[in-house]
């Protein structure tokens, strides 16, 4: 919590106020007390009415005045507290922005979206209540005893032992249930991440029919964080029923000591009923801190989360030169390996390309095509060996400069929810509309869009629901090709579409001014066969490259591919 408290910053006043005015509102609670008592033995024993109006307005009076300071305090605190709050969840997602890959798939989405959302709202409920009862409980309860002391000494001896016996029962009870409530927070962390898996992947499910099974594993997830939050519950349910027959059994004595201190003439009735009121603020004030702590307790443990974090330093460094490409890649005996992994995914790379030219690369599935081109704009970086653009080693370049320069289509087409207009100048911000059409018109979506109401100003739907596969994947095709990248990687992305439409798409690229060099990723044979270079990949090695008829002559691995997709009969006719 302390590696937080430099959010808190610029607040100093509010840290200041909000306690004040809570302690001031306190102290008008312990006057109340001594009111009542005058009210009892002054205006009730004597029948004077008057007395009687005028001290009920005081005590209006005194709590008119506490309810403002009550007011004030609140708005100080939650006005530090929501301040502190929002300083660290932009921290905390400028940051998360700048992890790499590999941070990122260590965390995993769903424990930055809870440290991102209920762990920082915790910390920020965990600031407000501090600010407000952390000294006002404290001043409450001794305050109480103090005022029970001037009272009556031999009385207020009830007192002296009746705190210690409520501390001991409310602290420990609260020491017990510490631990299993950050138990119920590990669980609610297994029901969180499950509830995004089952939605992410809700399609998939039904596609496989396997509701029944998620169902059943998000039901054995929430049966374990039910029963964490039972048997906390049922410890934490002890407290006040202990804390009640504690004060009861005191109350029983204060009112016979007082009694008996009453018939001596020591004490007044109206003190008794003080000593009375100021045992039932003690025991209020008792159970407050006991939740207060708790709370204290599950906003450190979320702090410790939200602050582990921010202490995970990125394990690229970036580099300084911003120099501007030409489009030459080369990979000088290139090995990569994925964190946690036992094996590489890419063993011994090495190729280099001209600028400008269209490199293909397949290969079956999880033979290191992604991993090979996420190289290129460093999303990772290489175990061994080293990637060069234009004789440059990657690690040396400015990120943001270099993936400027740099066209991505993952294999996921993602859209964001906008106008069309506003997911296209994600590729460039100054983008106008000429551009944005003539990326639509080489990337084959320009009836996509014409069809559509609003043409550029149609609305995207959030991950672009209301777009089939192939239309996604061509809109994010020209959103890549909006920036003019010096180099284009197409991971994968045409898979929808159909092989006239791939086709045309090939040839839109090839045929633009200044041409990007470009990397197909694909598991299509005819995607990649009229590419500068082919580069055939087998469980992370290098199998083949070159042309597409010199590996149909000397690549197995690339013949059995092709032939798995073209006949024999096929192939002699179309060469024939």
């Amino acid at each position: 919590m302390k590696k937080l408290l430099k959010y808190m910053r610029g607040y100093g006043k509010e840290c200041v106020l909000g306690p004040l005015f809570k302690l001031l509102e306190a102290s008008f609670e312990l006057l109340v007390p001594l009111v009542v008592a005058s009210i009892v033995d002054t205006g009730v024993a004597n029948r004077d009415t008057s007395y009687i109006i005028k001290m009920c307005l005081v005590m209006a009076l005194l709590g008119f005045i506490g309810l403002a300071s009550s007011v004030t305090a609140q708005y100080f605190s939650a006005k530090a507290a929501v301040g502190f709050a929002s300083r660290l969840r932009h921290a905390v997602m400028n940051h998360a922005l700048r992890l790499g890959y590999e941070e990122i798939d260590q965390l995993g989405t769903s424990t930055l979206v809870t440290r991102m959302t209920a762990d920082i709202n915790q910390v920020q409920n965990g600031v407000n209540m501090t600010l407000r009862l952390l000294l006002r409980s404290p001043f409450v309860v001794f305050g109480a005893m103090a005022m029970a002391f001037t009272i009556d000494a031999k009385a207020a001896m009830v007192f002296a032992v009746l705190i210690p016996v409520l501390c001991f029962v409310v602290f420990g009870i609260m020491l017990i249930t510490m631990p299993m409530y950050r138990n119920v927070q590990q669980r609610l962390d297994g029901v969180t991440r499950a509830t995004r898996q089952n939605l992410t992947g809700v399609r998939v499910l039904r596609a496989f029919g396997m509701e029944d099974e998620e169902v059943e594993a998000f039901a054995a997830q929430t049966q374990k964080l039910t029963k964490s939050q039972i048997n906390a519950g049922r410890v934490a349910g002890l407290l006040n029923p202990l804390t009640f027959v504690i004060v009861n059994l005191a109350v029983i004595v204060l009112i016979y000591t007082g009694g008996l201190q009453v018939e001596m003439g020591v004490i007044s009735q109206g003190m008794v009923i003080a000593l009375y009121n100021y045992m039932s603020q003690i025991l209020v004030e008792l159970i407050k801190m006991a939740n207060l702590i708790i709370n204290m307790t599950k906003s450190a443990a979320c702090a410790n989360r939200v602050a582990s974090l921010l202490e995970i330093v990125p394990s690229q460094k970036n580099g300084r030169a911003e120099t501007p490409l030409l489009g030459g890649v080369e990979f000088r005996d290139v090995s990569a390996k994925y964190p946690g992994a036992s094996a590489y995914s890419l063993e011994h790379i090495s190729f280099s390309v001209q600028p400008g030219q269209t490199v293909g690369v397949i290969g079956g599935t999880g033979s290191g095509k992604t991993t090979l081109v996420n190289l290129i704009p460093r999303f990772y970086d290489s175990a061994e060996g080293a990637v060069l653009l234009d004789g440059q080693d990657v690690r040396t370049l400015d990120r943001k400069a270099l993936r400027r320069q740099i066209g991505v289509v993952p294999q996921k087409a993602v859209l964001f929810h906008g106008t069309i207009r506003e997911n296209l100048q994600w590729g460039r911000e100054d983008a106008v509309d000429d551009e944005l059409w003539q990326a639509l018109e080489t990337a084959q979506a320009r009836e996509v869009v014409k069809d559509k109401e609003g043409e550029l100003n149609a609305m995207v739907e959030q991950g672009g629901r209301n777009f089939s596969g192939g239309q996604r994947q061509r809109l994010t095709i020209a959103r890549a090709l909006v920036r003019r990248p010096k180099i284009l990687i197409l991971d994968d992305s045409a898979s929808a579409l159909d092989y006239a439409t791939d086709a045309r798409l090939r040839m839109a690229i090839r045929n633009l001014q200044n041409p990007p060099t470009t990397f197909i990723v694909s598991q299509r044979a005819a995607s990649v066969r009229y590419a500068d270079v082919i580069l055939v990949l087998e469980d992370g090695m290098l199998v083949g490259k070159g042309k597409h008829e010199e590996l149909l002559e000397t690549c197995p691995v690339y013949q059995e591919i092709y032939y798995s997709q073209f006949s024999k009969e096929v192939k002699s006719y179309a060469e024939g």
